[in-house]
């Protein structure tokens, strides 16, 4: 059997994308490395213990279905650990990031619908007395994020993403379950027919379906960067005239290292409409596809700033088809905590 590092990298770098839709989906990979299933499980269940596998799942394209908005805060340095706490605990964020800015507290609140997305942010910004910009999604033009882990290197470049169908409202409970990703059992599919009262054909047809319409971008294995070596990240934003945005977003879609790019509104304040985020090995690897990502998609004119990312207080899987807690107010010691900073 193989050293434990060179397992680890066999399952998860030819698996980010193509898992395997076969009813015994683990059974197919341990043919593929001479490994017995119970060790392809033991493997991927270790994985996730270190936090290198955040799940074996789907990604949705942005108009599949729920909504989600990209938000950020402008909190006083002395209550940053606090508004965190209080925005990671909400069950529909699923990203926050402290970066380099005046807006440092930057995070993506996912659920259901729009209203339900909206009142989630009503909730946190009262509790935490601070307003957020709310930056909707407009157009993706990648999003398909994945790394060479054997090259430690970030994705190679590829088409802007599709339009894509969206979720039918009578399989919102697989695509909710395809969010939290496979249950580490030999016949996973076969699992979630049965919770469904589905067959497993049925199953593995929809997911199939999702993938051929551009409504998944892709079924595997989603790492955890940070843990993987990519230990720097920045998003750069740039204010483009809107007749210009989708050429000049296209065009970063197609530069080697841009791991994300799309198009978001704009805010009071915050005059920025497209994004496109860089991850690599250090700050210098960073900066380097930056310059040349500018350069190569011609935006050297435009206005525009990189916000490094600094600490990340959370990182999981999203929340659009599930259904949230509606008691997702701060608990009492955490307002606390606020109350007693706030002074």
């Amino acid at each position: 059997m193989a050293p434990d590092a060179d397992l680890h990298l066999a399952l998860l770098n030819p698996w980010q994308r193509g898992f395997p839709l076969v009813r015994e989906p683990f059974g197919h990979i341990a043919g593929t490395l001479g490994l017995s299933v119970d060790e392809v499980l033991a493997g991927y269940a270790r994985l996730q213990r270190e936090g290198a596998l955040s799940r074996i799942g789907g990604v949705f394209a942005g108009n599949a279905g729920g909504a989600a908005l990209l938000a950020a805060m402008a909190v006083p340095p002395e209550r940053l650990d606090a508004v965190a706490a209080v925005v990671s605990s909400h069950p529909g964020v699923n990203h926050n990031y402290q970066r380099e800015h005046h807006f440092n507290l930057w995070f993506v609140m996912t659920g259901q619908d729009d209203a339900a997305v909206r009142a989630a942010m009503r909730s946190l910004e009262d509790a935490t007395g601070l307003p957020a910009l709310q930056l909707r999604m407009q157009r993706a033009y990648r999003i398909d994020l994945g790394f060479d882990l054997r090259e430690r290197t970030a994705p190679a470049p590829m088409a802007a993403a599709r339009e894509a169908t969206p979720v039918l409202d009578a399989d919102r409970p697989l695509a909710a379950l395809l969010e939290d990703g496979l249950p580490l059992v030999p016949r996973p599919y076969d699992a979630w027919a049965q919770a469904l009262d589905r067959t497993g054909e049925s199953v593995l047809q929809t997911l199939q379906q999702w993938l051929d319409q551009g409504t998944v971008r892709r079924i595997g294995a989603i790492v955890r960067h940070h843990e993987l070596g990519f230990d720097a990240n920045a998003m750069t934003v740039f204010n483009i005239p809107d007749a210009q945005v989708d050429a000049c977003g296209e065009a970063l879609a197609r530069v080697t290292g841009v791991t994300l790019a799309y198009r978001r509104e704009r805010a009071g304040g915050w005059p920025y409409n497209l994004y496109c985020m860089v991850h690599g090995r250090d700050r210098a690897a960073v900066l380097d596809v930056i310059a040349r990502a500018i350069a190569d998609a011609g935006l050297a004119q435009y206005p525009h700033e990189v916000l490094f990312s600094c600490r990340r207080f959370k990182q999981t899987g999203p929340r659009r088809f599930r259904a949230l807690p509606e008691a997702a107010a701060p608990s009492a010691a955490t307002l606390e905590v606020l109350d007693a900073v706030a002074g």
